[in-house]
């Protein structure tokens, strides 16, 4: 379960993006729905991500954070010796949109088409 417990706490605050920003960063690429947003390679690759708010909302139990989230993926061979496949990063993008109970801080992370 993530919890953006930072984040919930600066809420109304010029940090919360920022420290939003951190909270993503420190989440493993399999936390989120990375693999199901790649479109030019099939598998999520172990390098840098970055992300833009898009978008902040709020409801009177959760903050909805629309965000870009810019990644790479990688083309798999057939894992062969002598596989011509080069190991190559593609540039990657999707949509994620993150809602932040107010009360718990549990947060749902949910890839947007």
């Amino acid at each position: 379960m993530i919890k953006f417990k930072n984040a919930l706490k600066v809420w109304e605050t010029m940090d919360f993006e920022a420290v939003l920003k951190d909270e993503i960063l420190k989440l493993k690429p399999e936390q989120l729905p990375l693999q199901q947003g790649l479109s030019q390679s099939s598998h999520v690759s172990d390098g840098k991500i970055s992300v833009v708010v898009l978008n902040v909302t709020e409801a009177e139990d959760k903050i909805s954070i629309k965000t870009g989230i810019f990644y790479a993926g990688v083309i798999a061979g057939s894992c062969c010796a002598d596989d011509p496949t080069p190991m190559d990063e593609q540039p990657e993008y999707c949509e994620v949109q993150f809602d932040i109970n107010k009360t718990t801080a549990e947060t749902i992370a949910t890839l947007i088409n």
